[in-house]
């Protein structure tokens, strides 16, 4: 059975390099060619990481700017703007806690977390499992893993996953209609152990378990994987990205669940190619790869389209090393 590059038509680093983007080729040949190149110091000086760190406000979060505050004032969107913009300094450019930008940011988000562990906010004062996973998985590619806050907040997850081995964002299993300004600023539910997970809850909520070496081989990340791998192509149960085709909408940095970020945690969580479904995820990539070397987003519009099309890229090409035995 074969895994990773072996299966591809076209070689995808010629248009990897021919973007031009200094960040991006850093990584081709950091990450794909395996050279010994210098350090990425020179990430500082790229101007969306010089405007994001400019951005920054004194408290360490990022000020939301949009209408959404004034339709949803239960909502903490600054605390939106930090995971966005920790996603591009962390993950996209590889910032890590060595950076004052990060600490403050850290700061921050730590002081939005509650005395049980989660941290809370986007829905108000209701539980938010997806995004306060993929929060922590930030803070862990920046180096915090060991910090006592964030083994709280995985811990955490631990205490409220679902008897299918998924997760669920609680107020999914509340009617339209009872999801009043009331609802959003009151106790927090507790989602029914019962119930079917959501897999674009569940797919975010593993990474995070992904990305911690001490946590990726734990029996509830490997059966949140499970869950997922039998999910491929399938609609959600709920109505958050619900259509199948949301299986094959990426972006980068990774934000919602589609089959790249599902294939780049089982890589990451060691899972060998002949497990369930996985080659069936592999095969589309092999299947769908564009005569340049790259991959469809399913954002073709806009005025970031071709940038995201090149990370994208470069996220499966990783994905893919890993799936090919190399790390």
């Amino acid at each position: 059975m074969k895994a990773g590059f072996e299966r591809l038509a076209y070689d995808p680093i010629p248009a990897l390099i021919a973007s031009g983007e200094r960040a991006l080729i850093y990584f081709v040949q950091r990450d794909l060619l395996g050279e010994k190149i210098g350090s990425g110091q020179f990430q500082l000086k790229i101007p969306e990481v010089v405007h994001l760190i400019k951005k920054q406000s004194v408290d360490g979060s990022w000020k939301y700017h949009g209408s959404g505050p004034q339709r949803h004032p239960y909502t903490n969107y600054n605390l939106l703007e930090a995971f966005r913009s920790l996603s591009i300094l962390v993950s996209k450019y590889q910032l890590t806690m060595d950076h004052p930008a990060i600490q403050n940011a850290a700061e921050y988000v730590f002081r939005c977390q509650h005395r049980e562990g989660d941290i809370r906010g986007i829905l108000g004062a209701q539980y938010m499992p997806y995004y306060h996973a993929v929060i922590l998985e930030q803070l862990i590619l920046a180096g915090y893993g060991d910090d006592p806050r964030v083994l709280m907040g995985i811990e955490w997850l631990e205490s409220v996953q679902q008897a299918d081995g998924g997760w669920l964002i609680p107020a999914q299993s509340v009617p339209p209609d009872e999801k009043t300004d009331k609802f959003w600023v009151g106790h927090p539910l507790l989602a029914d152990r019962n119930l079917p997970s959501s897999h674009l809850c569940t797919g975010m909520v593993l990474r995070v378990f992904a990305v911690h070496p001490g946590f990726r081989k734990k029996s509830c990340a490997r059966r949140a994987a499970q869950f997922i791998s039998s999910r491929f192509f399938k609609p959600d149960y709920y109505n958050e990205r619900k259509a199948s085709v949301y299986w094959i909408k990426y972006q980068f940095p990774f934000w919602w669940l589609n089959l790249l970020t599902a294939l780049d945690s089982f890589s990451l969580m060691g899972f060998p190619v002949e497990a369930e479904n996985i080659q069936l995820g592999l095969d589309w990539f092999a299947d769908h790869q564009e005569p340049d070397g790259l991959w469809p987003t399913g954002y073709d519009k806009g005025r970031k389209a071709i940038e995201n099309r090149n990370w994208v890229g470069l996220a499966v090409c990783r994905m893919l090393r890993r799936f090919s035995g190399k790390r």
